[in-house]
């Protein structure tokens, strides 16, 4: 299995250079791959504030990313979860995470964030 980073993922769903999405497809298309929920976190992190890309097109993007067969994402039902919140809320993506962790696994979350209380 072949862990994929961050960057390897961006330039697959940016297409912003056409090598590296090559070989990321190729990649794809013959091995197991793997996206940790820290990848996860700072793919969303890098689209919202520096691509600026919508919310709802950041959660789609990646959950349609979770469909392909050749990848395996840890904690699949809490990331998807944590992507439906936030897609749509204003929560920043761990906090999103620390929702799905409470909503997919049972634990609770302690907090001082009013926000996240609710």
């Amino acid at each position: 299995m072949v862990i994929l980073d961050t960057n390897a993922i961006l330039r697959f769903i940016l297409r912003d250079n056409q090598a590296m999405e090559d070989e990321v497809k190729l990649l794809l298309s013959s091995n197991a791959c793997f996206i940790p929920v820290e990848v996860v976190a700072e793919i969303v992190y890098v689209l919202s504030k520096i691509y600026v890309v919508e919310r709802n097109v950041i959660a789609k993007t990646i959950s349609d990313i979770t469909k392909l067969s050749s990848v395996t994402v840890a904690q699949k039902d809490v990331v998807l979860h944590s992507l439906d919140v936030f897609a749509s809320t204003t929560f920043d993506f761990v906090d999103c995470l620390l929702i799905g962790y409470s909503k997919e696994q049972q634990y609770s979350v302690f907090t001082f964030d009013r926000k996240l209380q609710r």
